[in-house]
């Protein structure tokens, strides 16, 4: 399974164009550009099955450095604020990871 399986490559395109610059990424943006706040519970856990890269059960924030290449290979990595505001913004139970009810929450807010 890849992302260009449940998203069109043309908006995941898009949306990587959007956040190119250092410090411009928005997840929520992001989200709604690349198509993924309008997937169903069962695509969305797909995708965090692909971005949790470890296959641990959570996206940490080493993972969540790297989530943009995890679209396209030649993609920038987040800034380490980037990084942090992510988790900030998805970790519900503050542990410090992103689990799957927390990625699907924070994509469908």
């Amino acid at each position: 399974m890849s992302l260009t399986d449940i998203l069109s490559p043309s908006d995941i395109a898009a949306a990587l164009r959007d956040c190119q610059a250092p410090d411009s990424f928005s997840p929520k943006k992001f989200f709604q550009i690349s198509g993924m706040s309008k997937k169903s519970n069962s695509q969305l856990k797909e995708i965090f099955q692909i971005l949790d890269n470890d296959q641990s059960g959570f996206i940490e924030e080493d993972e969540l450095k790297y989530f943009l290449q995890r679209f396209e290979c030649g993609a920038r990595v987040l800034t380490t604020s980037e990084t942090k505001t992510f988790l900030a913004a998805a970790d519900h139970d503050g542990d410090g990871k992103i689990g799957a009810e927390e990625f699907q929450e924070m994509v469908q807010s």
